[in-house]
């Protein structure tokens, strides 16, 4: 083999020979609890190929895709227009990442991003959602002089050490202790967040203006009073847009539902990335940028092995390109009413659907306790065990009988989320509320197969404690 003789290697021809193997292969190699789980509940599936909102398996059948990789997939999967940008770029053979120069591309997506947010001055590029918080983190530190970060309970920032320390959730963070000196409060809870900020140690505030875990909106008028305190208390708002960002919730970003809001810096990721490659980037004022690169010594103080590469500013340029042309920010919005109207119809004929709510494209459907006896029995049995089971009872037969992709939202909650790819339209939305209903439907009639399954997921619960 020679370098130029590529023969040496047919991916093609390896899929074909291994493919088969691939949960046997995770089993071995990789984490071995996610093909046990997959099994448990369903869902270990052989997808051959994924189009737009869709994937296909060995037998032609189509599965609809209302996860998106839990968000990653904004414009769909394998978008012509991000296929090609990407091709293009690798034919162009750059000389890319030399560490000692300053190209294009890089500064032509940082231009179109802060088209979006035109109070922010500059972008520093990583390569995922975590790095970016983890910038603001340390931007944010380093820009006030201060150490400490305040976090919203149940807020989901990432899993690295920095961001799993503004992480709400309690099973992420057990066992890796001792985390950074940061602080949870409420989301929306203005008079904690005044009582922190009054101790004079605190750096910034960070927040996702719709929450991922269990698709909690931040209340009306909370982000801006928010960040009058903190610019009073000389602190920074840090806006977490690594999923609700890039048109997931209607608007571009989604503090801008909020009239007069205006972060300090702001994170994004996911959807920027086109479904192909890592990207993540930190937005800010020029005032933090330039105090953290102070001088020529700093140059490189916060920087990225793989930031900035091509191949990912292409795909982001093309995703913007795509979200422009198929104006998606808009569909986003019209689809996710159409969608949380035709849902929020519902909650009146089913005891057990308590809510339908969320912004754009990013919806979250809670289920609570029922008022009949029969079900109330049911509920309690499943609720004793582990809470968050229902939800997962009703996500399991929305793939193995309707051949829809769902998530529930959080460990612990009834609450499914679904944040599709934003280019879905009505006959999606008619697809899923048919699907969901006829699930309910059964739930309702006390379906023998979805409540054994039920019994199944008891049984697992409790094996597991």
């Amino acid at each position: 083999m020679t370098a130029d003789d590529p023969k040496g290697f047919d991916l093609a021809h390896l899929l074909a020979e291994r493919g088969g193997e691939r949960y046997d292969l995770h089993a071995r190699h990789l984490n071995h609890q996610l093909p046990r789980m997959l099994r448990t509940i369903g869902f270990d599936k052989v997808y051959e190929r994924a189009e737009g909102a869709y994937f296909w398996d060995a037998d032609g059948q189509d599965y609809l895709d209302m996860l998106a990789g839990f968000g990653v997939m904004g414009v769909g999967r394998h978008h012509p227009v991000v296929r090609k940008a990407l091709h293009d770029v690798l034919d162009a053979q750059l000389a890319d990442l030399t560490r000692f120069d300053c190209p294009p591309l890089p500064g032509l997506l940082a231009e179109k991003l802060l088209a979006h947010a035109p109070h922010l001055d500059r972008v520093f590029f990583g390569n995922s959602g975590t790095e970016a918080v983890e910038t603001a983190l340390k931007f944010a530190r380093y820009a006030t002089g201060r150490p400490r970060i305040l976090y919203c309970e149940h807020a989901f920032h990432g899993l690295t050490a920095g961001s799993l320390s503004v992480n709400g959730e309690e099973g992420f963070r057990d066992g890796f202790a001792p985390l950074l000196p940061d602080t949870a409060i409420p989301l929306g809870d203005l008079g904690r967040l005044e009582r922190e900020l009054e101790r004079g140690d605190v750096a910034g505030f960070v927040v996702e203006p719709v929450q991922g875990k269990g698709v909690h909106e931040a209340p009306p008028g909370f982000l801006r009073a928010a960040q009058e305190l903190l610019h009073r208390h000389k602190a920074l708002l840090i806006a977490d847009e690594v999923q609700t960002g890039i048109g997931r919730t209607g608007d571009f970003f989604a503090y801008r539902h909020e009239r007069d809001v205006e972060p300090d810096l702001v994170c994004v990721a996911k959807a920027l990335s086109g479904g192909y490659v890592p990207v993540g980037a930190t937005l800010g004022k020029d005032w933090i940028f330039k105090k953290v690169y102070s001088s020529m010594d700093r140059v490189l103080v916060h920087s990225a092995s793989f930031g900035s590469n091509a191949q990912a500013m292409a795909a982001g340029l093309a995703v913007l390109a795509v979200m422009e042309e198929g104006r998606l920010v808009e569909n986003a919005r019209t689809t996710g009413d159409l969608l949380r109207s035709r849902l929020a119809a519902l909650v009146d004929r089913y005891e057990l659907l308590h809510e339908v709510r969320g912004r754009g494209l990013m919806v979250g459907i809670e289920f609570g306790r029922p008022r009949s006896l029969a079900l109330r029995s049911r509920w309690t049995m499943l609720q004793a065990a582990r809470k968050g089971l229902f939800a997962q009872m009703v996500v399991v037969p929305l793939l193995r009988r309707h051949r829809i992709l769902t998530q529930v939202s959080g460990d612990h909650l009834e609450v499914i989320k679904l944040i599709p790819p934003l280019i879905i339209g009505e006959p999606e939305v008619d697809r899923f509320v048919k699907a969901f209903t006829a699930v309910m439907d059964d739930a309702h009639n006390g379906g023998g197969l979805m409540w054994d399954f039920g019994r199944t997921l008891v049984k697992q619960a409790v094996g597991s404690r």
